[in-house]
């Protein structure tokens, strides 16, 4: 028998056994009583410890959360804390492999939690999996030809997927909520992701500005002609992006350098989703204005609920 810092591995029937033990250490509780299953939570864990469950935030595992407490400031209802108790050790390799999928954001996002909290051993860990998966170190990416998603502005000789078009000034074809036949792109402007938009483009002034969750065009047939013609699109995910701060100061600053005709948002149904219409609303919050908005929130099915 052979005993590690948190397993203990040994014989049995002639095979060997490893077993995770429990040790003492801090992570998060969450109070069932005071939780609303609003989802606010979980865009700041992109460990992905944290779902909605049964109309709750439950945490689905010891191993995803680190105990650092970043989705408690995001909680609206003080239902989080952090307790001290027998738990699962944290395993950042397993974090990693539900990280990457989501993207280099996410990733970046995890690095600087990461840093922010001066986690050496789980950033030394994190590194290893991202090189042994030959993804690029979050460091390397300024001087590398990738984009760097976390720029406010974008220069010219930045990012070609963050360049500023202008494709039309009006709408390709009257909107219609029956029409099934095929139609040109209603896209009036590039780029669409919040990431890489630039605030104070000439597009949004005078705007008739639409918020939108990834999923909707997906879910939604007739997204382009029912919801996106004659409108500046903005789209994001709440869950995802893992970019709540940054979310909420580029569009303040974007509502408070524009005049913005109205904002139409929509979103999907599911609880995480919710977090795309608190995070216009605290944006304009900061920004002190007041801007007529429409929130349209679309079904699984694809129908408007």
């Amino acid at each position: 028998m052979k005993k590690g810092e948190n397993f203990i591995t040994f014989v049995y029937n002639k095979y060997i056994v490893t077993k995770v033990i429990p040790m003492k250490r801090k992570i998060i509780e969450i109070n069932e009583e005071k939780c609303t299953g609003c989802g606010d939570c979980i865009p700041e864990c992109p460990e992905g410890a944290l779902q909605i469950i049964d109309g709750k935030a439950r945490m689905i595992s010891d191993l995803f959360c680190d105990g650092l407490g970043a989705c408690i400031n995001n909680c609206p209802e003080d239902a989080i804390t952090i307790v001290e108790r027998e738990a699962q050790p944290y395993d950042e390799e397993k974090v990693m492999h539900t990280i990457i999928p989501q993207g280099m954001n996410t990733i970046q996002a995890h690095i600087k939690h990461l840093k922010d909290h001066n986690q050496e051993k789980y950033l030394a860990a994190a590194y290893a999996v991202l090189e042994k998966h030959g993804i690029p170190l979050p460091e390397s990416q300024k001087d590398s030809s990738h984009c760097n998603h976390d720029h406010h502005t974008h220069q010219e000789g930045g990012c070609p997927g963050s360049t500023e078009v202008l494709l039309r000034d009006e709408p390709q074809s009257e909107p219609s909520m029956h029409s099934k036949t095929a139609s040109p792109s209603e896209l009036r402007q590039w780029p669409v992701q919040l990431h890489l938009i630039n605030p104070n483009a000439a597009y949004f002034n005078n705007a008739e500005l639409l918020i939108v969750s990834d999923c909707v065009p997906f879910a939604y047939y007739d997204f382009h002609r029912d919801m996106l013609a004659g409108k500046t699109v903005i789209m994001f995910c709440p869950k995802l992006d893992n970019a709540t701060e940054t979310y909420i100061n580029k569009l303040s600053q974007l509502f408070s350098e524009n005049t913005v005709r109205s904002v139409t948002i929509v979103r999907m149904e599911v609880a995480c989703c919710g977090g795309t219409t608190t995070i216009v609303q605290t944006a304009m919050k900061h920004a002190q204005v007041r801007i007529p908005v429409l929130e349209t929130v679309i079904s699984i099915r694809g129908e408007i609920v």
